[in-house]
């Protein structure tokens, strides 16, 4: 944590303005301190080369010893010279002759090189070129600077060569005095370092402290806490700065009030639309989708969100984000499964701004599932009603043609072609009446005359007549029987008599039909679970399994041929749905395909006592 904190702290404002400051005061104390070194040894310098050049009239004294012939007099009044001269810089003090000869020194232990060759090359030199040699040499530790000063006689236009000086003086008083003075410079410059940090950390704490807390109350505001202000230390550009970030944290705060009223608006707008809506980005990501879409596509927000529009509406394989900008419409959307069908109608518009930039899609679809299965119910019922007359009209029309052909005057034919008439037109009023009853029920006008009803008589009353009607008939086309399974415990509901007598009627007329010469008819009622319960079996054909969830549309037969053929409208199990649902109940088939069906209705029991019943009504 402590490491954090340092290195937190390396990273401030405030460490910066103080390090730039720090930096700048070192880089300012070193280049005038290198500048003030460098003139102090260059004054001092040039002040102890002054002090150590031989005057003037030395040097002419010298040349004029020089150019004596008698060298012992000479050498006498050279070293009086040299002993007279002010030595206290100079440690060496040579005079050599344009020879090369030493002819004097200053140096009283060195007397025995007068009259000696010189060997040094810089004398050599000077005396060859005739030129001042000024140099700095090292020895024993020590440095020292040399003078080699040419001594030239002039004569008129001549100049002679008489010899040279040679001085060499110890330059370590020099440098020690200025080493010292540099010392006294570092210290003070330390010094002045040192309290140049501290008020740098003091002008940066300053200069930062107003910053810092600007800085905490911008992250309160990212953080959607705009309760927080900066405090104004002055009037300066750190204060309209701090009156600033107040200023906005006002604004923000109060934009985010009403950007969250705005929504929270749409959301409710959103979740109470009846319709589904999505959003998505520019790329076609999904970025806001309502309850009613999610209902309608079966997944939850998670799932979507992120996702491109075309893998959640499944359109891949059909358009490209694209077709769907360039030209976007109405697309219809099948999410229709085994159990379920549903399709939408999806309506696609662009997100845009002013400048005509596209920031993304909407997709508002709605189910239109009932609508279309209206419409195709209704291209089915006029496709069905269409064929179901034509039929009939085409024989009716067929037979009229042939009787207006000559066919009345035949006693044979005539009959037996105005049977056929009527049978046909019979038949297209009962499909009529069947259509109308239909119509009623769809619109709700149907009236029922509901009654309570003891349904163990009621069945076997309606199942007496099916007896009745076997044993009249002298000349049967069919020979069946019924067996009765009953319950001992009476069972009531209450329900339309004749509309239920209607309903049990279509049932076995169409057992009759499909049963085979001499088949059982097997009827039952029960109580389940305070439900009544009853069944008609045949032992018929049967139904294969497809036709089973079909078997009560309007229209449809499993066998049309057949069905025609023995006068069936197609609309009698339909109708004997509608009426049983009427009630409360429900109505319900198991067939196996060659042993014949099962047709099951339900209705609820309603216990009463038994005096309540009149059995003369029966």
């Amino acid at each position: 944590m402590k490491k954090k904190r340092r290195w937190h702290f390396l990273r401030s404002i405030h460490f910066k303005i103080a390090l730039v400051f720090a930096l700048m005061m070192i880089i300012t104390l070193e280049v005038v301190g290198a500048v003030f070194v460098r003139q102090l040894e260059y004054q001092n310098l040039n002040t102890f080369k002054d002090s150590i050049q031989l005057k003037p009239y030395v040097n002419t004294s010298l040349k004029k010893q020089l150019a004596k012939k008698n060298q012992t007099d000479a050498n006498k009044q050279i070293q009086t010279i040299l002993e007279d001269v002010d030595t206290n810089n100079s440690d060496d003090i040579l005079v050599v002759d344009s020879r090369g000869n030493i002819r004097g020194t200053n140096q009283s232990s060195d007397q025995s090189l007068v009259g000696q060759k010189t060997t040094d090359n810089d004398i050599k030199n000077a005396l060859n070129n005739g030129k001042t040699i000024e140099k700095n040499t090292y020895s024993d530790g020590n440095r020292y600077y040399t003078m080699i000063t040419p001594l030239i006689n002039s004569q008129g236009n001549e100049n002679n060569m008489e010899g040279v000086v040679y001085v060499r003086a110890n330059l370590n008083p020099v440098y020690q005095n200025i080493n010292s003075i540099t010392l006294i410079y570092l210290f003070a410059a330390i010094v002045a370092i040192i309290l140049g940090l501290l008020l740098t950390f003091i002008i940066s704490r300053a200069i930062t402290k107003p910053i810092d807390a600007m800085k905490k109350q911008t992250e309160q505001i990212a953080r959607g806490n705009y309760s927080g202000h900066v405090k104004v230390y002055g009037n300066d550009e750190l204060g309209q700065l701090a009156r600033a970030v107040n200023n906005l944290s006002v604004r923000v705060e109060e934009s985010q009030e009403s950007t969250e009223s705005e929504r929270r608006r749409l959301d409710s707008v959103l979740d109470n639309m009846t319709d589904g809506v999505v959003a998505t980005d520019r790329r076609g990501n999904v970025i806001i989708i309502n309850d009613e879409a999610l209902s309608f596509l079966g997944v939850t927000k998670q799932q979507v969100i992120g996702k491109s529009i075309l893998d959640v509406l499944h359109l891949r394989d059909r358009f490209t984000l694209k077709d769907l900008i360039e030209d976007p419409g109405q697309v219809n959307l099948d999410f229709s499964d085994r159990d379920h069908k549903l399709i939408l109608l999806a309506h696609f518009s662009l997100i845009q701004r002013e400048s005509g930039f596209i920031n993304g899609l909407v997709c508002v679809f709605h189910d239109i599932t009932l609508q279309q299965k209206i419409d195709d119910d209704r291209k089915q019922f006029v496709s069905n009603v269409s064929h179901e007359l034509r039929t009939p009209l085409t024989s009716v029309h067929s037979y009229i043609e042939a009787l207006q052909d000559g066919a009345w005057k035949d006693k044979d034919l005539a009959p037996k072609f105005l049977k056929v008439t009527q049978d046909e037109t019979d038949r297209m009023t009962r499909m009529i009446n069947d259509l109308l009853t239909l119509s009623r029920m769809d619109s709700g006008t149907q009236k029922y005359d509901t009654e309570l009803v003891n349904m163990n008589k009621l069945f076997n009353y309606i199942l007496d007549r099916f007896d009745m009607i076997i044993k009249t008939d002298d000349n049967p086309k069919k020979k069946y029987s019924i067996k009765r399974d009953f319950t001992k415990q009476d069972l009531w509901a209450e329900i339309d008599t004749d509309r239920f007598t209607q309903v049990i009627d279509n049932i076995m007329n169409n057992a009759i039909k499909y049963s085979p010469d001499g088949g059982v008819i097997t009827c039952r009622i029960y109580e389940q679970k305070n439900r009544i319960i009853m069944s008609i079996s045949d032992q018929g054909l049967g139904m294969p399994k497809k036709a089973i969830k079909h078997i009560f549309d309007r229209f449809y037969r499993v066998d049309k041929a057949r069905s025609r053929a023995q006068g069936g409208s197609g609309l009698g199990l339909a109708i004997s749905k509608e009426i049983v649902e009427a009630f409360g109940g429900h109505i319900w088939v198991d067939s196996v395909e060659g042993k014949g069906s099962t047709f099951y209705i339900s209705l609820p029991n309603e216990p009463v006592e038994e005096d309540l019943w009149d059995e003369g009504e029966a």
